[in-house]
């Protein structure tokens, strides 16, 4: 029987065809959204997606599904409660019956942990105070944020316009000398052709929302992800991310 995995994203998601480059043939995957939510900014709007009592409903349907491991796959959406925040997250998904559950930042901390990074560059498209959520969970979690670099977004729904030479672009402009690795946040930014350039470029791994759930995803049923040149999914098959609830 193929592996199934199941992925919850927010209501906003577009990037499933890339998502889907990560994944290898002989894994199933069933995705669904979430409800729309009202918001005013990004904090509200990622705070309303960062409730647990929302992933119940699409939790079911996607075990019911068959699904083995489900993931939440949205970034701000998942480290914006802070650590316990997260945990919360996962703990609503199995309460649901998700055989295992994972978020994409429990899964990025996961993958920075596997590239053996400490000090960790950000590039994000985030406005105030979102940012410093992002800042203060990496550092709660381990991690040294020597840089943080916005995309320079007016609106929330602007990040849905950035091309992949922006993320290029930034990443080079926003790396650090005291970095050992690069995180670039959100899932709706494109990455899948940008890692493996940059992680040439900058000599460093370079780590992305989506990459890291697809991997630690993956992981969580045994299989591989698929990421030419890109060093996370190229780690030996004993690294693994830490069990979920």
């Amino acid at each position: 029987m193929k592996p199934h995995v199941g992925v919850i994203a927010s209501y906003d998601f577009t990037r499933e065809a890339e998502l889907r480059r990560w994944f290898p043939p002989g894994v199933e995957h069933t995705l669904t959204l979430t409800g729309r939510v009202p918001y005013r900014d990004n904090l509200e709007l990622v705070s309303r997606l960062g409730s647990p009592d929302l992933l119940a409903e699409p939790t079911r349907e996607l075990v019911e599904h068959g699904a083995r491991a489900v993931a939440y796959l949205c970034t701000a959406c998942t480290f914006v409660g802070g650590v316990a925040g997260e945990r919360a997250l996962r703990k609503a998904m199995t309460d649901h019956g998700a055989p295992r559950a994972l978020t994409t930042s429990g899964a990025v901390t996961a993958a920075l942990r596997a590239v053996g990074a400490h000090r960790v560059a950000v590039v994000h498209p985030y406005q105030h105070p979102v940012d410093r959520r992002l800042s203060a969970y990496l550092e709660a979690s381990g991690f040294d944020v020597v840089a943080r670099t916005p995309l320079g977004l007016d609106r929330v729904e602007d990040v849905y316009g950035v091309a992949e030479q922006d993320v290029l672009d930034k990443v080079l402009s926003g790396d650090h000398p005291d970095a050992d690795a690069v995180f670039v946040s959100c899932t709706a930014l494109p990455t899948y052709d940008a890692i493996a350039p940059l992680e040439e470029r900058t000599g460093k791994p370079v780590i992305s929302a989506n990459q890291a759930t697809a991997w630690a995803l993956l992981e969580a049923v045994g299989e591989g992800a698929l990421g030419p040149g890109q060093r996370l999914v190229s780690l030996p098959g004993s690294v693994r991310p830490p069990s979920p609830l």
